[in-house]
């Protein structure tokens, strides 16, 4: 709803947002803070390790572990924007951001959300490739495909995050500047806001549909075509070995959509607050660090890479250590 010219004129226009993050933690703020320090270096390393392992081993020079890298340079991007936030807040029990910092982290979160999504379905499009049309798959997944795969994803995330970034920029802030979360979204910024928000209410729903819905529609229509081709193959081993090249990208696609869907479908009030701060905290903590953990449990290749890895590491210690002794 539009508020009056000289009632808006009459407010003070708010310059900075306070963060209240988990509030106020008491006894438990050290070793939270602790807590979520380990577990946001773990996500760094495997992440990264992820890269490196895609990077420079031929092995896994193939599509989905193509996608699987830049999945992880996705989580790299988000966990090193939010998650200091995080440990700051948790630390000092809130603190104050400047309009500008807080709109402009939300469009880097945007980025790396909208591209996650789509990143998801370039994946199950090459999981369905694999599965119902095996020997048509070196003819599809060409490399110029792949990238192309790749670089949509991030050029639409890129795009859209700015005209939203445009949009929310334009909305006036004004006596309101609590934020009863970590970071700034676009839910807690219109809640905030005393513009008239009802354009960048449709705007926000238009794309939502787009980059989550539509991703996940094609996701479940593309299973239902790998599931049918898996009960047709007529031994259970095969079964088997098709399920297993599919079940990690379930895996976290159901991990992924069913967090995000529970921080931004929650209900909104105060009792759902703490539920809310607890997803969050879900998504940003756990999600980056179940990706690559999932993959390499679950795949045999990234396992052997590592395995490799460690006994190249031992043998060039010991050979070292070896030299050390001859020469003294």
């Amino acid at each position: 709803m539009t508020m009056p010219e000289n009632v808006e004129n009459n407010q003070t226009q708010v310059t900075e947002f306070l963060l209240l993050g988990l509030g106020d933690l008491k006894n438990f703020r050290i070793l939270l803070f602790i807590v979520f320090l380990i577990l946001h270096i773990m996500g760094l390393t495997s992440n990264i390790l992820v890269l490196i392992l895609v990077a420079f081993h031929r092995v896994l020079h193939f599509p989905m572990y193509f996608f699987l890298s830049q999945l992880s340079l996705c989580e790299l991007l988000f966990i090193s924007e939010i998650v200091p936030n995080i440990l700051w807040l948790t630390l000092a029990g809130s603190g104050k951001v400047s309009v500008f910092r807080c709109i402009f982290h939300f469009f880097l979160l945007s980025v790396q959300t909208i591209t996650q999504c789509l990143l998801l379905a370039s994946m199950s499009f090459d999981r369905y490739v694999a599965i119902c049309r095996p020997l048509h798959y070196t003819v599809i997944m060409t490399f110029p495909n792949q990238l192309q795969m790749v670089i949509f994803p991030w050029l639409l995330g890129l795009a859209l995050s700015v005209m939203l970034y445009v949009f929310i920029n334009k909305l006036s802030f004004c006596d309101l500047n609590v934020i009863n979360n970590f970071s700034c979204d676009i839910p807690e910024l219109i809640q905030v806001s005393c513009s008239d928000t009802y354009f960048i209410d449709l705007i926000t729903s238009v794309t939502s549909f787009v980059v989550f819905v539509l991703p996940l529609m094609f996701i479940i229509a593309t299973y239902i075509f790998i599931l049918r081709a898996i009960l047709k193959i007529p031994t259970t081993t095969g079964k088997q070995k098709a399920f297993s090249t599919c079940s990690s990208h379930l895996m976290v696609v159901s991990m992924y959509y069913g967090t995000l869907c529970s921080v931004y479908l929650a209900p909104s009030g105060e009792s759902s607050v703490t539920a809310n701060k607890s997803l969050t905290l879900l998504y940003t903590l756990l999600t980056p660090l179940f990706n690559p953990l999932v993959y390499s449990l679950r795949n045999q290749e990234i396992r052997t890479v590592i395995f490799n890895c460690q006994i190249l590491y031992i043998r060039d210690r010991n050979v070292s250590e070896e030299a050390e002794a001859v020469t003294e």
